[in-house]
């Protein structure tokens, strides 16, 4: 009774988003995908979200899932390399994957000020991203790991993308730009 409890309360929290946003937290009067490749990325992430709890319940909480035309890029943090390895194997063993980017961190290996600084990174260039006409901010998850900036998100166009990635490299103290940005043309339902 108590797994059955469990199970569905985090299918329920899972389950939850904000209101305005679809399947992967992007902004559905934006986003290109169809209504049925929306319903199958969210099947995903929930499929892999619940997985990952049954797994060991703090994922829950410290690990999160995105996943864009079977795409999943994942973040967070964990205690030891030999979890991030467990999730990641777990994400490909997730029905219809078609790729994983792991920018899951191991505990420890950032100190607080780099963690703020992190923070203050990501916050500028959602800002800058808002800010700029010719992005749509809402497609995008970004994730920073020791000044690393990861983005993953659907571009409109080419010259959205670019312009995704010239925005994270005017930033301030960022080492490097890891850009998961596919072109609204690159999702596999539309190639067909």
């Amino acid at each position: 009774m108590k797994k059955i409890f469990s199970l569905v309360l985090i299918l329920f929290l899972t389950s939850c988003t904000a209101a305005g946003k679809f399947g992967a937290g992007v902004d559905i009067t934006f986003d290109p995908r169809t209504i049925g490749m929306q319903i199958d990325d969210t099947i995903m992430q929930k499929n892999l979200n619940a997985r990952l709890a049954l797994a060991e319940k703090k994922y829950f909480l410290t690990v999160q899932s995105e996943v864009i035309d079977g795409r999943i890029f994942l973040s967070g943090k964990v205690d030891e390399p030999e979890e991030k390895i467990k999730i990641t194997k777990m994400a490909w063993e997730t029905k219809g994957v078609r790729s994983v980017k792991n920018a899951i961190t191991i505990r420890g290996q950032t100190s607080f000020k780099g963690t703020a600084k992190d923070i203050l990174i990501t916050s500028q260039l959602r800002s800058a991203l808002i800010f700029n006409k010719k992005t749509k901010a809402r497609n995008y998850t970004l994730e920073t790991i020791n000044k690393n900036v990861y983005i993953f998100g659907i571009a409109m166009d080419k010259e959205e993308k670019k312009e995704v990635i010239e925005e994270a490299n005017k930033i301030y103290d960022v080492e490097k730009v890891f850009p998961s940005i596919y072109l609204a043309t690159e999702l596999s339902r539309n190639k067909l």
